[in-house]
């Protein structure tokens, strides 16, 4: 299942819950409206604007109550057919615009850490961005005047599908709602001119998310996907989840170990080597550049930068 963010192009206007499937879009709420009458439950409008939210924010804060009936929308699609649009027709949003929470992770690894002239960590690094950096996964990446060294960080994105507290890792993958690719834009100059890193990773429109949310049932082990980059169609990163130095589900239960994780939050599980600071000499991102990221069983998503 691939849940999107989408608005029709020629009429913009608020996101909605979709469905993609094959090269179509259907809309996640009207299609569970039609499932509900042949259901003949006599369920009204308000009821199911509660049980399957129209807005992608509020759909995952629901979590895995929206989840199911999610998928059991697009079985009743597979089954009885319905009203799609082509993809080519519609503007994808970032699939998740409003997490409580974007904890993202640093040197995870191994061959990233060392071409950062840095140690493997006995505990994972954890950061964060806020929710003013996401964007899209067509829209542009905006470079702002206050950076000159601005970095790309292809990266699994994992959100969060049920409350997590103190979770052991061998039940870790069933506290997700699935798997979408997240870019950790990074101004190298603002990163390190203090010891926290937080001023350059989380600048206005500047992390692209996307292109959809794969459910956690469509791959069950995150731990073997290969991950690439693209700048201008030059191979920059290239490698597989099978390296993260902190797998995914170590991941979740040190994080909420420390910190209580919501539906619909995101984690960012860390880039592999081959990042722009670290080529010699560095090769940042300039104004025009095409930055395409790809995730096996994901798919890819293509952002053009844009100085601002």
């Amino acid at each position: 299942m691939r849940l999107i963010s989408y608005r029709p192009k020629e009429i913009p206007g608020n996101f909605r819950m979709g469905l993609m499937i094959e090269e179509n879009v259907y809309d996640l709420q009207e299609h569970y409206s039609s499932l509900a009458k042949t259901k003949k439950t006599g369920e009204h409008a308000e009821w199911i604007d509660r049980m399957v939210p129209s807005d992608p924010g509020s759909f995952y804060r629901l979590g895995e109550q929206t989840l199911k009936v999610a998928k059991e929308t697009e079985q009743f699609i597979k089954q009885q057919g319905g009203q799609a649009v082509s993809k080519e027709v519609v503007e994808l949003g970032t699939p998740v615009p409003e997490p409580s929470k974007i904890i993202c992770i640093g040197k995870n690894y191994a061959a990233h850490a060392a071409e950062m002239k840095g140690e493997v960590s006995d505990f994972p690094v954890l950061f964060a961005k806020f929710s003013n950096a996401l964007i899209g996964p067509n829209e542009d990446i905006e470079k702002p005047s206050a950076t000159k060294k601005l970095d790309y960080e292809v990266e699994l994105g994992i959100v969060i599908g049920r409350e997590a507290s103190n979770v052991k890792k061998e039940d870790a993958l069933g506290y997700i709602a699935g798997y979408t690719i997240g870019n950790d834009i990074s101004a190298r100059d603002l990163q390190k001119r203090t010891p926290q890193w937080l001023q350059g990773k989380t600048l206005d429109r500047s992390t692209p998310v996307g292109p959809w949310v794969v459910s956690a049932g469509e791959i069950e082990d995150p731990s073997n996907l290969s991950i690439r980059s693209y700048i201008n169609g030059e191979l920059r990163q290239e490698s597989n989840t099978s390296h993260l130095i902190y797998d995914v589900p170590y991941l979740i239960e040190f994080i909420s170990g420390l910190i209580t994780l919501k539906p619909g939050d995101i984690i960012l599980s860390g880039t592999p080597d081959g990042v722009g600071v670290a080529m010699d000499p560095p090769q940042f991102l300039e104004d025009g550049d095409i930055v395409r990221l790809e995730i096996e069983r994901i798919g890819s998503m293509e952002n053009k930068v844009r100085k601002v």
